[in-house]
């Protein structure tokens, strides 16, 4: 069973999957003076077809908003490249626990986008 959360990075500029990123998930919770802060709930690197599959299994999930940080830096650094994006971070909103939430990265040296996957 794949986790509640996955992701996939594919490197448009090789049209390959992007293998050995390291991302971190990170949940938006409510200290006790009410005031945000994001925290880490799962980490991993991308296996050798650009996803992670095996973040929170068997955890519960909640509705609310999430952080997925990608480090891009060093992936394009083993390829000999330098990259616009160092880092690349996108929140979402899970509104539905029950549903699967599939975030994918296209990326390049410069250039970034994301969709909600399934």
């Amino acid at each position: 069973m794949a986790s509640p959360i996955t992701t996939h990075v594919l490197d448009t500029n090789l049209g390959k999957p992007a293998v050995g990123v390291a991302v971190v998930l990170y949940k938006q919770v409510v200290d006790n003076n009410g005031k945000k802060e994001l925290q880490e709930i799962a980490s991993g690197e991308t296996n050798s077809d650009g996803r992670i599959v095996d973040w929170l299994e068997g955890q519960q999930r909640e509705a609310g908003i999430y952080r997925i940080e990608f480090a891009t830096d060093p992936y394009f650094e083993k390829q000999g490249k330098s990259c616009f994006y160092p880092t690349v971070t996108f929140d979402f909103r899970i509104e539905n626990p029950d549903e699967h939430y599939h975030v994918p990265l296209l990326v390049s040296a410069y250039g970034i986008s994301t969709y909600r996957g399934s």
